[in-house]
């Protein structure tokens, strides 16, 4: 059996109060709580061995620089890609896609050449691609999705032409947890010579990946989705496509030789990153993934899996509340609206209850905007969340129900 309170005294946060109350944390979609080792980790470098990766000949440079390229070979290991060279540290997933919309567009993307995008994106698997278009003077196309919040894949036939260079679909989508049918679509988009990117920031740390197995030519997740330090990220590339790519940023670390003649560039994945990179957070990264390896994923989907069932059928039945996004394959998120009751006013009272949701547009405004909202309330969990937390959580519902009239 999955023990639950073994994996919650991991985590320091989740026995604070707030306002009186024991913190029940439901807002994962937005970001993730950080277990007592990663914590750990982060402070050993800073105590032990903090020095610039890649440039000095000491011993603390050494042992950082080691310890910054395990948690490469380990994110690698994670997601199952060939070789360490195709795993570029980032930022997050915002910076991952705006470094592949620059570097991609740069090589591969003409004017009236096609870029397709999902209704159901979160912002930053959206905007960059505006800006290319732009740029480029290239086309935007979208795949809408249905009121279940479930893609229209059966329009992709139509969608994809000659001219279409990528598609970009997230591997769950941020405000309906739809888990989107990745295997239909790649294979939909190979056939018709289209590279697909797969933003994973709200799968990574619910699913199972495995982007040989799936063949996805680009994969992109953020590490404070994963329980890993905020300002860290991945792109994953296939190699000989990322061989192809031009660097998207100047500086040290991205070199090789540089002159006023001619500047030549670092190998994979070096090439991607420049400048003094946040190493400590990459060694976090590779903590908080060591960590869930430990855990073993097996045991964590399928004890989110019981969790997200409980939680819909919980939500669901109370009186006056409509859950958005009704695929029968979602992960850890309920999307909702109370009648009669602003999605703010019902957040504040949440808040008050000891219940941390997110409230808003959670930065997908098509989404929201295709059910004719303004906003909504997000409940998400994770594999540290409990039943008796889905309680409290429609226990509060109710509460605010009754104040908000």
């Amino acid at each position: 059996m999955f023990d639950i309170e073994n994996v919650r005294a991991d985590f320091p946060i989740l026995d604070r109060e707030i306002y009186g109350r024991r913190l029940i944390y439901l807002d994962n979609a937005a970001t993730t709580q950080k277990p007592s080792r990663v914590i750990a980790k982060i402070e050993e470098v800073y105590k032990r061995y903090n020095s610039n990766i890649h440039r000095s000949v000491s011993k603390l440079a050494a042992v950082c620089t080691d310890e910054y390229e395990n948690a490469r070979k380990i994110v690698c290991g994670f997601i199952n890609a060939e070789n360490t060279c195709e795993i570029v540290f980032t930022s997050g997933t915002t910076a991952a896609i705006n470094l592949l919309a620059f570097a991609f567009g740069e090589k591969f993307v003409g004017e009236g050449d096609e870029i397709v995008v999902c209704e159901s994106e979160h912002h930053s698997n959206i905007v960059p691609w505006q800006l290319l278009c732009e740029r480029k003077n290239a086309v935007l196309k979208v795949l809408p999705f249905n009121d279940k919040g479930e893609l229209k894949t059966e329009l992709l036939d139509e969608i994809l032409t000659e001219r279409t260079r990528l598609l970009c679909v997230a591997q769950a989508t941020n405000v309906l947890g739809t888990v989107n049918p990745l295997d239909e679509i790649v294979r939909k988009a190979h056939a018709k010579g289209v590279y697909v990117l797969v933003d994973g920031a709200q799968g990574i740390q619910h699913l199972k990946t495995d982007v040989r197995a799936s063949d996805f030519d680009f994969y992109v997740f953020s590490g404070h989705k994963i329980y890993a330090p905020t300002g860290t990220g991945i792109l994953y590339g296939k190699e000989h496509l990322l061989e192809q790519l031009p660097p998207w940023q100047g500086g040290g670390d991205m070199v090789n030789r540089v002159s006023f003649a001619k500047t030549t560039y670092a190998d994979l994945p070096l090439k991607f990153e420049a400048g003094t990179s946040n190493y400590v957070g990459a060694i976090g990264l590779g903590e908080a993934l060591s960590y869930l390896i430990y855990k073993g994923m097996d045991e964590i989907c399928s004890y989110e899996k019981e969790l997200t069932d409980y939680a819909l059928e919980k939500i669901s039945s109370i009186p006056g509340i409509t859950i958005y996004g009704t695929s029968a394959n979602k992960v850890g998120i309920a999307s909702f609206l109370a009648e009669g009751i602003h999605h703010a006013d019902m957040g504040e009272i949440l808040d008050k209850t000891g219940v941390a949701v997110r409230t808003g547009r959670m930065c997908a405004d098509p989404t929201v905007q295709h059910f004719g909202l303004t906003g909504l309330v997000r409940a998400s969990w994770t594999f540290y969340n409990t039943k008796t937390e889905i309680d409290s959580l429609c226990e509060s519902i109710e509460k605010a129900k009754k104040i908000l009239g």
